[in-house]
């Protein structure tokens, strides 16, 4: 009788349909197919007595949960122009689930990024915690707002050791206002079996043995990645390795801040901001305009330093990328495929008003958003935006420079800390048509650089099929050029044994990037 009943737990409840009491007066047909004004009133205030009771952050991360899964948002809530963007989410609750909780505050926000990021990453581990909890059920079924209740319960629970019962009041009483009493009932069920499994530790967890099919199937679950991603890593790291790197990726991930030089604002003036917001931070030991900040960063932009264009939000393993390309006042660089444009602006800093970067991109909006930025950034006078697909534009008499940076699109695969929605959003078949777009670029960026002129291949990826391949691949095909180690340009510590630059998250705390610098002859 109990599995029975907890099955009927575990399934979507029909949505509901109204019918009038039994004990309702029926004079005429209108006044029985009607409630009343005063039960209509008495319903609208427990309403809205419920739904000022709904946790904000709650009801904001499962609506954006839901956009995440369906295409419709990106998983961070970095806002760089420090807008209020609780005002923004709140905006979709509303639309989405037909009422507004109170309005979101910074801790509300800081609530929303956490479980938002966290429930993103560990989605397949909570997804097969769900099914076994409810038998092996096919959650796929469950109504998309529901399964996100469950996700948030689940990962609070699970991962955040919140006090179980309030976890499970507050997502049950989420369950009821936007969906319907029954679905509240089910997400009570299944969290208080969820909250008894873990008291008694005995968490339906896979277990690692038998072929290595098996093990990786067990890993995926385990640390939540897609299973072609295990069994790539394995193959090119060993599962030690592979453990390490998944760990890192489900971690909260720390962010770099870039002194806007151009501004003339130093790091020295961005740590005298930083102490003053009370924000906890380290300098860089690799380049001298950025500071590494593990939390606090909503705090930094709702101070405007972002929006005033005193700073960015730059990982240092971009920022050693710009330094591989090493641009000089008074020099021409062309920067393939630009946007969002962070490498754009990092380098036109660097030529001090002096030269010129010609930023290409195919995507029009996109630089319209850099154009923008270049303005706040104060080096629009030396950056020239290109709206080209840069496989076209090298077709005709196409621009020539010293120095070409091919920061390439690549499958993410070094930044998966901090874009968690990337691990479920790629494929394997992905990765045939980026290896093939990647060599189309290549080719065509090699047309841009003159005689003696270097071209630096860059992605945010740790697999070796979109970084060495890709370059000894263009070599047999470019016999022009040639490797230029990069141990002039970099610390020591990030040359590979191939005179590549490569960073690499679990050893060096950043994020996973690659860079090759190819000069051609003269």
């Amino acid at each position: 009788m109990a599995q029975v009943l907890y099955l009927r737990l575990c399934l979507p409840a029909e949505p509901r349909k109204f019918s009038p009491s039994s004990s309702t007066s029926s004079s005429s047909s209108s006044s029985s197919s009607k409630p009343s004004k005063t039960t209509s009133l008495i319903r609208l205030l427990k309403t809205q007595k419920l739904n000022s009771e709904v946790s904000p952050h709650r009801a904001v991360s499962a609506v954006r949960l839901m956009r995440i899964e369906l295409g419709g948002a990106f998983a961070d809530l970095l806002n760089e122009k420090g807008k209020g963007s609780g005002e923004n989410e709140m905006g979709y609750v509303q639309r989405t689930l037909g009422f507004r909780t109170r309005e979101l505050n910074h801790h509300d926000l800081r609530l929303v990024t956490d479980i938002v990021g966290g429930t993103i990453r560990w989605r397949r581990y909570l997804d097969h915690l769900i099914s076994s909890v409810c038998h092996d059920k096919d959650i796929s079924s469950m109504e998309p707002l529901l399964l996100q209740i469950l996700r948030i319960g689940f990962y609070e629970i699970v991962k955040l050791d919140m006090p179980p019962y309030a976890v499970v009041d507050e997502n049950v009483r989420l369950a009821k206002v936007a969906l319907r009493p029954g679905a509240g009932n089910m997400v009570n069920g299944i969290l208080r079996k969820l909250v008894a499994l873990k008291e008694d530790e005995v968490l339906p967890l896979p277990r690692v043995e038998g072929d290595d099919r098996a093990q990786a199937r067990a890993l995926a679950t385990l640390y939540s990645h897609p299973v072609w991603m295990v069994r790539r890593w394995t193959k090119y790291l060993g599962q030690e390795e592979t453990i390490k790197l998944m760990k890192w990726n489900n971690s909260e991930p720390s962010f770099s801040l870039r002194a806007n030089q151009a501004r003339g604002f130093s790091r020295d003036d961005l740590v005298m901001q930083l102490n003053a917001l009370k924000v906890p931070y380290s300098v860089s030991p690799h380049l001298d305009e950025f500071v590494r900040v593990k939390t606090g960063l909503q705090t930094v932009i709702h101070a405007g330093l972002l929006r005033k264009g005193l700073c960015s939000v730059q990982d240092e393993s971009a920022g050693l990328v710009v330094s591989i390309v090493d641009p000089q006042p008074g020099e021409t660089v062309i920067d393939c495929c630009a946007a969002p444009g962070g490498k754009t602006l990092y380098m036109a800093s660097r030529l001090c008003g002096q030269g010129l970067v010609f930023a290409v991109d195919v995507n029009r909006g996109r630089l319209r958003i850099l154009k923008e930025t270049a303005k706040l950034h104060q080096v629009d006078g030396v950056v020239t935006t290109v709206h080209a697909d840069l496989r076209v534009l090298t077709d005709g008499e196409a621009l020539k420079s010293n120095k070409v940076l091919l920061d390439a699109p690549c499958s993410g695969l070094g930044v998966l800390s901090k874009r968690a929605d990337l691990r479920w959003n790629r494929k394997l078949e992905d990765m045939e048509d980026l290896k093939k777009l990647q060599d189309e670029l290549l080719d065509a960026a090699a047309k841009l650089v003159k005689p003696g002129g270097v071209l630096v291949y860059s992605t945010c990826s740790i697999d070796p099929e979109e970084n060495e391949e890709r370059v000894a691949a263009f070599l047999q095909r470019h016999a022009e050029f040639r490797i230029d180690p990069v141990d002039r340009f970099v610390p020591p510590d990030f040359v590979t044994d191939g005179g590549f630059y490569f960073s690499n998250p679990v050893k060096h705390s950043l994020d996973g990037s690659f860079a090759a610098r190819l000069v051609r002859a003269s």
